[in-house]
């Protein structure tokens, strides 16, 4: 019997271990958790270019061919399309929110036009160069892979984004637009030359408070703060949430162009 009583004793000892084990374990699970979330007082980050060196050839010239459009470095799939149906929503995100081109053409209200990728020094994989085909072809979206050293010409990028119609504009108003940009360049300089300037003059004695910047500056619906004294924040997904009244059935019809290359889709 005593020894009974010892054997039981022992194997009590053992579970009270292991579950003491566990509860440790969980323990430190939560406050490693925690650690990682909480924001750093000195991030461990530095700046760095948008674009590399092949990519910044092809967007100066982008910029030249559509002087009238703006051009949008790398831009994710998921923030100019939407699903037809919430139900798989969050499914379609997840597998769509790391699917992005180098450039993303949009017309001055925003609409997307075409897309351009950029191989880089391992090219496009043929699964995700398909998938873009795919997917941007079935929303009405052109789509091109271009090289810095083989570049097509004006016409032929112009009509596959913009159709035979809205191809080309016409010698006057190419003339007010780059007058327009030069103005817009030439006042932001001079802005930043008196911005500049009145820094420079500004009394220097006494610590000025640094501003408070509200949630809206980021775009974020609200701020708050964590458990481990950091911030946490959330911001309404137009993937999932669409941002905007308007109807997509009230837009005006995409003319039927015929597909013209390899690596770009028609509009449909």
């Amino acid at each position: 019997m005593g020894q009974f009583s010892g054997w039981m004793l022992a194997v009590v000892a053992v579970l009270a271990g292991v579950a003491v084990g566990v509860m440790a374990s969980a323990w430190m699970a939560r406050r490693t958790a925690r650690e990682q979330k909480r924001i750093p007082r000195q991030w461990p980050l530095h700046p760095r270019v948008v674009v590399n060196t092949e990519e910044r050839k092809v967007w100066r010239w982008l910029s030249r061919v559509f002087f009238d459009h703006h051009i949008m470095v790398k831009m994710p799939v998921t923030r100019f399309t939407m699903p037809r149906s919430q139900e798989n929503g969050l499914h379609w995100y997840k597998l769509l929110s790391s699917v992005y081109c180098t450039f993303t053409i949009c017309t001055p209200d925003g609409r997307v036009v075409g897309c351009v990728d950029v191989p880089g020094v391992k090219g496009i994989s043929r699964g995700n160069r398909q998938l873009k085909l795919t997917l941007l072809s079935q929303c009405g979206i052109a789509y091109w892979v271009v090289q810095s050293d083989a570049l097509p010409t004006l016409a032929e990028i112009r009509t596959e984004f913009l159709g035979e119609l809205a191809s080309f504009t016409s010698d006057r108003e190419r003339d007010e637009a780059m007058i327009a940009a030069a103005r817009l360049n030439l006042r932001t300089a001079i802005n930043r030359q008196r911005h500049s300037r009145d820094s420079d003059l500004a009394p220097l004695g006494g610590a000025s408070e640094s501003p408070t910047i509200a949630p809206q500056s980021f775009g974020l619906d609200s701020i708050t703060a964590t458990e481990s004294g950091g911030v946490s924040w959330q911001q309404t997904n137009s993937f999932l949430t669409p941002l905007d009244s308007r109807c997509a059935d009230l837009d005006p019809p995409i003319p039927d162009r015929e597909n013209v290359g390899t690596f770009r889709t028609s509009r449909k």
